[in-house]
């Protein structure tokens, strides 16, 4: 009879080390999907000198990534079959590098160059979950990615100015400047060789490694089959969920600078509260997909942070100059866990690898076309009312939506598109029954 073998040591080292440069390359692949908004964002006011684009179109500007984001989050899960999602995400983030030096370097493709720049972080982002996914990643694992988004968008609003300066005055050159570190994500990610989204949806750590399943995890099954994700009630939850947080998130960053030299901060000042916005959330942003996986908070969490983000958007309307460090650092942290449990649930409610890919393209695409309203209503409201007013008063409504839309999105059936993932993850937990 032959002898079973233990494990070698050699093996278990070498997962690590994957798993590690694994979670590194997420992490800087997390962090490029932001500053190429909030850059613009925190510039609003010069790109009118600087670029020669008249002042109408500026709130255009500040929708096209998001609109972009709509159209383009199919275009993800359609090149991961095809090349592996290692190999996508590191081809959407060499585009996204060139749309950066294109939109500011070459004339007249500020506008396309922008709305490039959308779909290219779109294709990268909603693949994210399904390598979490495949990995069998924890809640630390989304936290991290929705931390690193919110430290991208951080790095990106707070030294937009001081690299115009570093670099002569020129704010093409301090916009363009972020090519560099999507050139860097690219060849991290592309080395791991992620082939999580491959049709038969295989990929990634072994089965039970260490993904906390916390809602229902028998999918979405009928007598005759799979039910299509479009006939899956917890699908548009999330997808509700997911499409109103962006659009507070989107709103808030196109227009959150320009508010606040209305109320007298100086240009700079306002940048860097915009920055301080992004910072304060940190925390927030990596925590909730870890408190996520515990089923009580869930479901308090979900429809509360609503709630709270309503708060916070009336605090940062009434509150004083001498306060708006505090209210715009709350509005930050609210803001900041509505986007980490908005990912936490693409991962959370979906039943595997196949079915997280595909709940992230229905959550971030439609979900970002309608989060492409947030910028031109909050723009539109305030173009028409001549104040402020009603563009708060109408996000803080917004949030409202949001948590009913979280209420929803905790409850029922868990999604699944494949039925292999149906049949291996076991009994169903109890949340929403």
């Amino acid at each position: 009879m032959g002898q079973v073998r233990p494990p070698r040591r050699g093996t278990s080292a070498c997962a690590a080390r994957r798993t590690a440069w694994v979670l590194v390359a997420l992490a800087l692949v997390s962090i490029n999907l932001r500053p190429a908004i909030t850059t613009i964002a925190g510039t609003m006011g010069q790109l009118q000198a600087g670029f020669g684009l008249d002042a109408h179109l500026l709130p255009l500007l500040g929708a096209l990534p998001v609109l972009a984001f709509g159209v383009s989050a199919p275009c993800g899960p359609w090149l991961a079959r095809r090349l592996g999602t290692g190999r996508a995400v590191a081809a959407a983030l060499v585009a996204l590098a060139a749309a950066l030096l294109a939109r500011v370097l070459v004339p007249g493709l500020l506008l396309p160059g922008t709305f490039l720049v959308g779909a290219s972080i779109m294709t990268a982002s909603v693949l994210v979950p399904q390598i979490v996914k495949a990995n069998r990643g924890t809640g630390w694992w989304t936290g991290l990615c929705t931390m690193g988004f919110g430290l991208g968008a951080a790095l990106g609003a707070g030294l937009v100015q001081p690299l115009q300066q570093a670099l002569g005055g020129s704010l093409a050159w301090a916009l363009a400047v972020w090519a560099v570190p999507a050139l860097l994500g690219a060849a991290l990610i592309h080395r791991t060789g992620q082939t999580a989204g491959r049709p038969d949806g295989t990929g990634g750590a072994a089965p039970g490694a260490g993904l906390q399943e916390t809602t229902t995890a028998g999918g979405a099954v009928s007598e005759a089959g799979i039910i299509p994700l479009r006939k899956q009630r917890t699908a548009w939850a999330v997808t509700a969920f997911f499409g109103l947080q962006a659009m507070l998130y989107f709103a808030v960053t196109s227009w959150l600078a320009v508010f606040l030299v209305s109320k007298g901060q100086t240009a700079a000042d306002a940048a860097g509260l915009l920055a301080w916005f992004s910072v304060a959330g940190l925390p927030a942003s990596l925590l909730a997909p870890v408190l996520a996986g515990r089923r009580a908070v869930l479901k308090v969490m979900a429809p509360g942070l609503g709630l709270l983000v309503a708060a916070a958007l009336i605090g940062v309307l009434t509150a004083p100059v001498a306060l708006q460090f505090l209210m715009v650092g709350l509005l930050g942290i609210v803001q900041s866990a509505g986007f980490g449990l908005g990912m936490a649930l693409v991962v959370i409610r979906s039943a595997g690898p196949e079915s997280a890919g595909s709940l992230s393209a229905m959550s971030q695409g439609l979900g970002f076309a309608l989060a492409s309203l947030g910028p031109l209503g909050a723009g539109f409201l305030h173009e028409w009312s001549g104040g402020w007013d009603a563009s708060f008063w109408a996000l803080a409504a917004e949030a409202v939506l949001l948590a009913v839309a979280g209420f929803l999105a905790v409850r029922g059936r868990a999604v699944s598109v494949a039925a292999a993932e149906t049949e291996h993850l076991g009994e169903p937990a109890a949340v929403g029954r």
